[in-house]
């Protein structure tokens, strides 16, 4: 439904203490939009969104994100690399130093909520120093009514300040930008880049902690649709696997793109009130919906314009991390509210570049932790600076910067949770195939769409092995045939014509996930440890 809550309600930032502040409140995302152009840092594109440059950052900074270190999370949270403690009484002080740098300036401030199920709803008050910020927060949080506002009281307050750079010898910063969580006292501070993910993985991050400790909920970095029976399909994928592209089916209802939480009564809730796409080579054959979606009220991150607005989706010459941000309303074929329930079969995706992995196979339960724990995918080359041949990619969880607890700590949820649903959990193959990146080619994306369609008919035989094939080096079940997929498409050594070649590298990305895993292995259980690939290699 759309929402573009407007109030005349006036508010105070005197209590952060951002003093003398020019506050523009709740404004419509239109609002926002003219004034974004009127200020010059952004314009519209032929299509009717904004597009906007996010400056230096063109995405996020994981090692200058931090959690302060305090009683609630010193012997909860897995500190370390991708956990970052950072201290309270510096914390106090920087907080203090960005707010000041806030007072006397025009901010845009909205209230909203993540967690489309009530009982798990958090109120958030975002801060905003530029409107762009401010309409990206509108379009990714879930809307609050007129009514609701009235009495509206926020738990967790997001505070970003794009133009204020951090001293790191006086401020404790790694360098000029930051992003830190502060537990006790329910506030995200963003300081020195512009990339708007920042804002959303914040809270991301704020309720990977709070929904496990203190609601016994499973959050996940995936996305999820709904089909007509009611069955609720779950995809995880770290970015550029096909998260937001898989989960857009026209035959199904969508839940969310990327953030959810699977409750104790079996139901998967949305955090979120908007989708954040990757646009690298968007184009409206492959990806309809999110082609769609981009027009008035979408934001359009670092991309190119042509001389008549229009959008290059191929112009990488800003940042592969071309991205646009809607709310979900944009695409037609939503579950209203954001909940699904009965969830019966888990993807996870993979851009496998090394070319080995089966384009879909199924999973038993310790594999499923094993692949889960790891959070495969890989880096192509090109990509990042010397990076000149497939490199594996391990994210735990699917999503370990955004984790603030050890990763066996929700596979042990996850686990639970499918041995009591029942749920079918696939490995996908979104990646190479035909040999590793620069000599095979990518999966056709009507293949792998034809794929999970089969799952979700019932149409891959789930419990009849003798239609499957048992992968010989990675041990997981790839089946025989799949309606509407070549049969030798199925089989990557096949389409590789080189058993040899093939075996090689297979067993070089196998060892690559045995050596990652050595960091998980006095927490794994022997069940889990078992669902990796073979010990032997070339």
């Amino acid at each position: 439904m759309v929402s573009n809550t407007q109030t005349t309600k006036t508010i105070s930032l005197d209590n952060y203490g951002i003093k003398n502040a020019k506050v523009q409140y709740q404004l419509s995302p239109e609002q926002l939009h003219e004034i974004t152009i009127a200020k010059g840092q952004g314009e519209e594109a032929s299509s009717g969104a904004l597009a906007i440059n996010t400056g230096e950052f063109t995405g996020r900074s994981p090692k200058d994100r931090f959690i302060v270190k305090d009683d609630i999370t010193n012997d909860r949270v897995w500190w370390g690399n991708i956990n970052i403690p950072f201290d309270s009484d510096q914390f106090e002080k920087l907080y203090q130093k960005v707010t000041s740098y806030l007072s006397g300036k025009e901010v845009f401030v909205r209230d909203s909520y993540a967690c489309a199920d009530a009982n798990y709803k958090l109120n958030i008050r975002v801060i905003n120093e530029y409107p762009w910020s401010n309409m990206f927060a509108y379009n990714m949080f879930l809307r609050p009514s007129e009514e609701e506002l009235k009495t509206f009281t926020p738990e967790w307050t997001v505070i970003n300040a794009p133009g204020f750079m951090a001293d790191p010898e006086v401020d404790g910063t790694r360098q000029h930008n930051f992003a830190i969580l502060d537990f006790t006292r329910k506030i995200a501070l963003i300081g020195g880049t512009g990339y708007t993910g920042e804002i959303k993985k914040g809270i991301f991050s704020a309720l990977n902690f709070i929904l496990p400790v203190f609601k016994n909920t499973l959050p996940m970095h995936c996305s999820s649709n709904v089909g007509e029976e009611g069955d609720t399909a779950i995809f995880f994928g770290l970015s550029g696997t096909g998260k937001t592209t898989l989960s857009a089916d026209p035959n199904r209802r969508l839940i969310g793109d990327d953030e959810h939480g699977w409750t104790n009564e079996n139901t998967v809730f949305n955090f979120e009130g908007g989708c954040y796409a990757k646009v690298i080579n968007l184009s409206e054959e492959n990806e309809p919906d999110i082609f769609r979606a981009i027009k008035k009220g979408a934001i359009l991150e670092n991309v190119v314009l042509d001389s008549n607005n229009n959008v290059d989706f191929e112009d990488v010459s800003i940042t592969q991390n071309t991205r646009v941000s809607y709310p979900i309303y944009h695409i037609d074929n939503i579950q209203e509210p954001s909940i699904g329930k009965n969830p019966k079969n888990i993807f996870f995706l993979t851009a496998d570049a090394f070319g080995v992995l089966p384009p879909i196979s199924k999973l038993t339960p310790s594999q499923a932790a094993y692949h889960f724990i790891s959070g495969y995918t890989a880096k192509v080359a090109g990509t990042e600076a010397g990076v000149v041949e497939p490199t594996p990619n391990f994210s735990a969880c699917f999503g370990a910067p955004f984790m603030p607890l050890h990763p066996t700590k929700y596979a042990e949820m996850l686990s639970r949770k499918m041995k009591e649903s029942g749920v079918n959990v696939w490995l996908v193959n979104t990646g190479w195939t035909g040999g590793p990146y620069g000599i095979g080619t990518r999966m056709k994306l009507k293949y792998t769409r034809a794929m999970i369609n089969a799952v979700l008919n019932g149409d891959l035989g789930l419990y009849n092995y003798d239609d499957y094939h048992i992968h010989s080096v990675f041990g997981v079940a790839q089946p025989r045939t799949c309606p509407g997929v070549p049969t030798e498409v199925l089989s990557p050594r096949a389409t590789w014509n080189d058993d040899q070649a093939y075996y090689t590298m297979a067993f070089k990305l196998s060892n690559a996930f045995r050596e990652n895993f050595k960091k998980f292995e006095s927490y794994a259980s022997e069940e889990i440890r078992r669902g990796g690939p073979q010990r032997y290699a070339f």
